[in-house]
């Protein structure tokens, strides 16, 4: 088990529910190629980089959202400047660009992604901050790499609990990446995704957990109804207000939404 990238019990035959009102299947290729289009939108900018402003960056990643047919509601808001620790719960690969609706940010990431056909490439010019999860000698350059950022006023994404898990159950909050936060002296900003049915419910069409593929997941999602992504931005854990990392990781992690958390991931 990496101090990155933890397991967790979720797998889609385990925690994915069978969705009760599936979304025509024209209704739901619309929906994907409408993301493409988006995606390669977003990819023709790339090269801008950080001369586009954040509300155009943070529009196009609720229109991301809203395309593969997701509502999105966000509650809060996040200090539009300055360096700053962007920290949520993990349950699909919809959370990155709910949390650069939010404010946009460079995010950390597995190695292997570095690797991947084309991804990588756009991973790499998009400012993603890579993580080796394998090499633990590796974690002091990391953090410190982190706080680099942090102290030059850019605000930067992380996932710490490091692994996603399906939304009715959660991991603990890794506390590496925290320390990053603390030796920049700047603020964390805890934020809760939720994803629930037309019902209130929660929905576990979007978890993106074990050995379920992004084709997979892209289609449930799509073909999904009612689905809504609610994003409550809390608010911020300011520098000095917590002695160790520790205790702000504790600080930031949110409640888990049914049930207890697992208990042996610390």
């Amino acid at each position: 088990m990496s101090v990155w990238l933890p397991g967790a019990p979720c797998t889609p035959r385990g925690c994915v529910e069978p969705t009760a009102r599936a979304a025509a299947v024209p209704l739901a290729v619309l929906r994907l190629a409408t993301v493409g289009l988006l995606l390669l939108a977003g990819i023709a900018l790339l090269p801008l980089g950080p001369r586009i402003p954040a509300e155009p960056v943070r529009r196009w990643c609720r229109w991301m959202v809203r395309a593969a047919g997701v509502r999105v509601r966000i509650a809060g808001a996040a200090a539009p400047t300055g360096g700053l620790l962007l920290v949520a719960n993990h349950i699909s690969w919809l959370d990155v660009p709910l949390l650069a609706a939010v404010r946009p940010a460079r995010m950390l990431a597995k190695s292997e992604i570095r690797r991947w056909p084309v991804a990588g490439a756009l991973a790499a010019r998009g400012g993603v901050l890579f993580i080796d999860r394998d090499r633990l000698r590796a974690l002091p350059e990391t953090v410190a790499a982190v706080a680099g950022v942090l102290r030059g006023g850019a605000a930067v994404a992380a996932f710490p609990e490091g692994s996603t898990w399906c939304g009715r159950a959660q991991g603990h909050f890794r506390r590496a990446v925290f320390q990053a936060a603390l030796d920049a002296g700047v603020p964390v900003q805890p934020v809760r995704i939720r994803y629930r049915c037309a019902g209130g419910a929660p929905a576990t069409a979007p978890a993106f957990v074990g050995d379920d593929t992004l084709l997979a997941s892209l289609w449930r999602v799509a073909s999904a109804r009612g689905v809504v992504a609610e994003v409550e931005v809390r608010a911020p854990l300011p520098p000095g207000c917590h002695r160790d990392r520790r205790t702000l990781a504790r600080a930031a992690q949110p409640e888990a939404d049914t049930g207890r958390q697992d208990g042996h991931l610390r």
